[in-house]
């Protein structure tokens, strides 16, 4: 599951400060790419439940977040490792797709 929802208020402590790497979902509820991401989205969290935390940011309510970043599509996925971004996704990927940037950055197989 989706482990948490973060916003401008909350994202320093759940993403940055996460001792985990952290992947967060740009999103909006009007982007149909972007619910067609978030069933991926729940089944690579319960996958990954341990190793990688899942978040979604609406980027509708939480606009400094996704400008800082330089979030100019959505949906996009930035993975965050000890508090820095170090990967950036932007689209709609297919599942397998995602576990191998993931696995890449985990350093397993």
């Amino acid at each position: 599951m989706i482990q948490s929802i973060v916003d401008e208020n909350n994202f320093r402590d759940v993403v940055l400060e996460s001792k985990l790497p952290v992947l967060v979902d740009f999103w909006a509820q009007w982007c149909a790419p972007c619910l067609a991401a978030a069933p991926i989205m729940e089944e690579l969290a319960k996958e990954y439940d341990g190793k990688v935390r899942f978040t979604k940011l609406n980027v509708e309510d939480n606009s400094l977040v996704p400008a800082k970043y330089g979030i100019a599509a959505i949906p996009t996925m930035i993975i965050f490792k000890e508090s820095k971004p170090v990967q950036q996704i932007i689209g709609l990927k297919p599942k397998k797709e995602l576990k191998k940037i993931l696995d890449a950055l985990l350093g397993s197989k």
